[in-house]
């Protein structure tokens, strides 16, 4: 046991600290999905691990319990938006890190078109900017369900969400002119 307020580390290091390859991929995800540092790569690192080690136990096995346990598994994963509705169990073995950091709320936002970069998703994210049907969320390493992606917006009372609206209607005004003209 120990102590509650001090929780454990959930992740694990690369076994070799200085491996260029590795290091090498390591610094393309952090631009790819502008994470803030090595860290968050390794915690999606040990979920993939510990997904697959869970699949690796269940196909081991044949019986009652093992079948509720597969059906969990794939349910979580399909909820999650990792794997697809119809998976098997052995398609669990194939998932990647990216799998993982593309359902980071970051990534969504970004990938939506509510930010410009990666980075820009994260400061909106940590700042407050954007909420989840309405509600506030501040961690860009939330998981986004499957069924949330479309609730993603600005947060109601964000200077960001204002500033966007005005430059869109200016815009739209603008285009308004033009087809006049």
């Amino acid at each position: 046991m120990g102590h509650p307020r001090k929780s454990r580390k959930k992740y694990n290091t690369p076994p070799h600290p200085w491996n260029a390859e590795r290091i090498k991929d390591e610094n393309k995800l952090m631009v790819k999905y502008g994470l803030k540092n090595k860290k968050e790569i390794w915690k999606a690192d040990t979920l993939v691990r510990r997904y697959s080690r869970e699949a690796r136990y269940l196909l081991g096995f044949s019986s009652d319990q093992v079948e509720v346990e597969k059906l969990e598994l794939l349910g979580h994963l399909a909820r999650t938006g990792v794997l697809a509705e119809s998976a098997a169990l052995e398609d669990i073995l194939n998932l990647t890190v990216e799998d993982i950091l593309r359902r980071r709320l970051q990534t969504v936002v970004y990938k939506k078109g509510l930010a410009r970069t990666p980075k820009e998703a994260r400061m909106f994210v940590v700042h407050g900017h954007i909420a989840l049907n309405g509600k506030k969320i501040d961690s860009p390493s939330y998981v986004v369900l499957r069924g949330q992606e479309d609730q993603i917006g600005f947060y109601g009372s964000s200077p960001v969400a204002k500033q966007i609206q005005e430059h869109n209607n200016a815009d739209k005004a603008e285009i308004v002119e033009e087809n006049n003209e």
